[in-house]
């Protein structure tokens, strides 16, 4: 396991967005780029989605994942993790989805809940590699 480096948790209080790879069933990678977040005390990136969703099929059946983030603020500052899924709760992925919307959008509730096939549920990833630039 590989810690998320102190010098690069701030991504995860900005507007970051990360690329989130999985694999599919063929083994081929599926990248999306998803609104991410980090809980510093299990040491796990969160990714919110919802049930059905193909990231959450792939990820259901093959748990290794990537995530690429850029600071939004300087693209030549990024973070690189290679890990695997741990978990994926549905417990509090409704209030985590609204904090999220609160960050990236300014509002208070995440607005797009009909538009999700699912319920919503939070995907924990442990770092196994991290590569901070």
């Amino acid at each position: 396991m590989a810690p998320i480096p102190d010098s690069h948790q701030d991504l995860f209080e900005k507007r970051t967005f990360a690329h989130f790879a999985t694999l599919t069933p063929e083994g081929l990678p599926h990248v999306t780029p998803v609104w991410v977040d980090y809980d510093a005390e299990t040491d796990r990136l969160l990714v919110n989605t919802a049930r059905g969703r193909r990231k959450e099929r792939n990820v259901a059946r093959d748990p290794r994942v990537g995530a690429s983030m850029l600071d939004p603020e300087d693209p030549y500052r990024y973070c690189s993790v290679i890990g695997e899924v741990t978990a994926m709760t549905e417990a509090g992925a409704e209030d985590h989805i609204d904090a999220l919307a609160a960050r990236y959008m300014g509002v208070d509730e995440y607005p797009n809940y009909d538009a999700d096939p699912g319920p919503r549920v939070i995907v924990e990833i442990r770092p196994d590699e991290v590569v901070p630039s």
